[in-house]
């Protein structure tokens, strides 16, 4: 059903959900809350503590005052009662002097900030006893919005699609269900969005986690299922140029590398088809493992291609292969760049050299698998952060003969959950980093100094350096008191004007974040304020700070994996961690990133800390098709949905069953959607 089919939405509002990507009602009841308000018990007006979201019952002790400030209206008023007096303030909210009375009592709910010498509920909903009661008999989602969208506008078309919402046969079984502690799929949709409670949204986000890793982890399986022990049609026997081009590097091998080059070199001489996965941490080494690797195909007479998800990342690959080849360590290999814009005679030529097989060596985006692209003796595809590519397409490098596969993860998650994850893919551990990095010096701070942090940044690029600031939110969201990278950029170039400040987010097109993502790498901009998008990027060794705003908002895993953007380089590297509230939970978890700096290690301890029961946070990232489930925090989860897929499959391999019918449906349409995003 089309959006505009819903009451209360029209062309204006269709249009602003259309910014979201959201079209019908099917694709609304999947957009799902990022947070949820609970709405505390009154407390004493002066019992109030600043940073935290509270609730007052006071009387007004006069008319509020309405004051103007170049063009912001600010509207102050006093509450009253028998503990205290709070001060009230709201923003371009003029309407408010005509609502409040002297002398009546209100229900105020906001967080209590300090200015000046006062404490202050800043922005407080206000509510009638009665009014308020309601709201305290359940919880209130928060999405995340566009300018122009309300809360309450999303709210209520959520609730109109949810009217129209008809029960469907649940495709897992109720046995299954029963077993596995799982609500019906329907119910689950009505309280992610409506829960009454944290304890029916618990049940309610556990169906939808689980039916999120189940469906990647079957489709992944069924692609896969007979790759297992394929002999390959590429043969390859070990040769000296390996040992040569090892020795003239400018770097000694780490310890880690070395082990798992000789897997690799294994995997392509033991006469099957290699379909290994090699995770490490950012700057622990994979790419050069790529590159022997390609080496090899190349001295046995056969083709490789390397894949990345951007063009900037495929050029710099390029770049670095090619400075590698120019400097003696790889001598003989003859590397291409193909990517989108590499068009007219130039694209011609390098055609024709992949054909003929001159070009022994090819590093380019998805352009790599188009159907003018004709391979000469393809024997070796090495894709980097693998969920950016379809299984399908990667499969289409292997129509002519199984070629040998090597994936390439920065994502640290523990090794026993990668292994269930990515199938019957070998999966090799980078745990261990060059000698020569200098380790990043990390502190944990809160927004207090934050003008510190800025001075420190600015000091950086003064000395010819970079830096990231990393925001949770696109755009200021309604509800959500989460620094947004729109409103920051602004602020920061009033703060700092003569720094080059450039805004990167997942909402612009992909040409434009390619251009800013280029001319920060080109040292083009100074500081690059972006969401996560940078979790994968390219490798800028200038840019020596990362500055994260509310951090605690984040995974432990994801601001490792964001801290990895720097200390690529020979200077020292530094990351702030912004903290937006002072509780100790946050605290304990965030205090983590300051000891250590291993991925790996993170990664499990962010399991632990969190666990399956946090439910909170804002998640920017869409990799694999989860817009729920984390591998890290859900983790019991993800193998309780492994474990069934198994027992499926191991009964139906081919999901022929009658009873099957409808999953068999919904493995193929959730294929073709995997396909359609490009994702694993």
């Amino acid at each position: 059903m089309r959006l505009s089919e819903l009451k209360g939405i029209g062309e204006k509002t269709e249009k602003l959900f259309a910014k979201l990507g959201i079209q019908t009602s099917e694709e609304l009841l999947r957009f799902y809350p990022v947070s949820y308000r609970e709405y505390p018990a009154c407390i004493g007006a002066g019992t109030v503590r600043t940073g935290e979201r509270c609730a007052v019952y006071v009387t007004i002790r006069k008319r509020p005052a309405l004051r103007r400030t170049g063009r912001l209206d600010i509207v102050t008023a006093e509450g009253q009662d028998e503990t205290g007096i709070i001060r009230l303030i709201w923003f371009n909210s003029p309407y408010i002097v005509s609502r409040l009375h002297a002398g009546m009592r209100y229900i105020f709910c906001g967080r209590a900030e300090v200015r000046g010498t006062s404490v202050y509920l800043e922005m407080p909903e206000i509510f009638t006893p009665a009014e308020y009661e309601e709201k305290t008999a359940s919880l209130s989602p928060v999405y995340a919005l566009t300018k122009g969208l309300r809360n309450k506008t999303v709210t209520k078309a959520v609730q109109e699609a949810l009217r129209h919402l008809k029960p469907e046969e649940d495709v897992l079984p109720q046995g299954s269900r029963r077993i596995l502690g799982l609500m019906d799929e329907t119910d689950a949709i009505r309280q992610i969005h409506m829960p009454k409670d944290m304890e029916e949204l618990a049940e309610a986000r556990k169906r939808i986690v689980f039916d999120e890793f189940f469906w990647f982890i079957l489709a992944v399986r069924t692609v896969r299922m007979g790759q297992t022990d394929t002999m390959s049609a590429f043969p390859m026997k070990r040769g000296w140029e390996a040992e040569r081009s090892v020795e003239k590097l400018p770097y000694r091998l780490t310890n880690a590398q070395t082990a798992a080059w000789q897997q690799i070199e294994n995997d392509l001489c033991s006469g099957r088809a290699m379909n290994r996965l090699l995770m490490g941490d950012v700057g622990s080494g994979k790419t050069i493992l790529a590159f022997l690797a390609m080496q090899l195909a190349s001295a046995n007479g056969y083709q490789s291609v390397l894949m990345a998800p951007t063009e900037v990342l495929a050029s710099q690959h390029f770049d670095n292969l090619k400075n590698l080849v120019d400097g003696g360590v790889f001598p003989d290999l003859h590397p291409v760049l193909l990517t989108g814009q590499v068009r007219g005679k130039a694209r011609e030529k390098i055609l024709q050299e992949i054909e003929t097989g001159k070009a022994d060596c090819v590093i380019g985006t998805h352009a790599l698998i188009q159907p003018s692209v004709r391979y000469h003796k393809l024997a070796l595809a090495v894709t980097d952060e693998q969920h950016r590519f379809g299984v399908r397409q990667r499969k289409t490098f292997s129509e002519n003969g199984q070629v040998h596969l090597m994936v390439m993860s920065a994502t640290p998650i523990p090794r026993t959950l990668g292994i269930i994850l990515y199938g019957d893919l070998d999966v090799t551990v980078l745990n261990e980093k060059p000698k020569n990095r200098l380790p990043i010096r990390n502190c944990v701070v809160d927004r207090s100094w934050r003008p510190n942090a800025w001075r420190f940044i600015e000091k950086q690029v003064a000395e010819g350096h970079q830096a990231y600031v990393v925001c949770p939110m696109i755009e200021e969201s309604e509800g959500l008191s989460a620094e947004n990278v729109l409103d920051y950029a602004k602020t920061l170039r009033a703060s700092l004007p003569s720094l080059r400040i450039a805004v990167l987010h997942g909402r612009q097109r992909s040409e434009e974040k390619e251009r800013i993502m280029r001319t920060f790498a080109d040292g083009g901009t100074d500081v690059l304020v972006s969401t996560t998008v940078i979790e994968v990027g390219v490798d800028v060794p200038n840019a020596t700070v990362m500055m994260i705003e509310d951090a605690e908002r984040f995974g432990l895993a994801a601001l490792h994996q964001l801290r990895g953007r720097v200390g690529r380089g020979d200077a020292q590297s530094y990351c702030i961690f912004m903290r937006g509230n002072d509780s100790r939970e946050a605290e304990e978890r965030l205090s983590v990133l300051e000891t250590s700096n291993d991925g790996f290690a993170i990664a499990e301890k962010d399991f632990e800390l969190r666990g399956p029961g946090d439910l909170l946070g804002v998640r920017q990232s869409g990799d694999m098709m989860f817009r729920l489930a984390d591998v890290a925090r859900d983790g019991n989860i993800l193998r309780d949905a492994a474990e069934f897929v198994s027992s499926i499959l191991l009964e139906d391999p081919e999901l022929t069953d009658p009873e099957h019918a409808a999953l068999r449906t919904k493995r193929e349409a959730y294929l073709t959607q995997m396909e359609a995003n490009l994702v694993l």
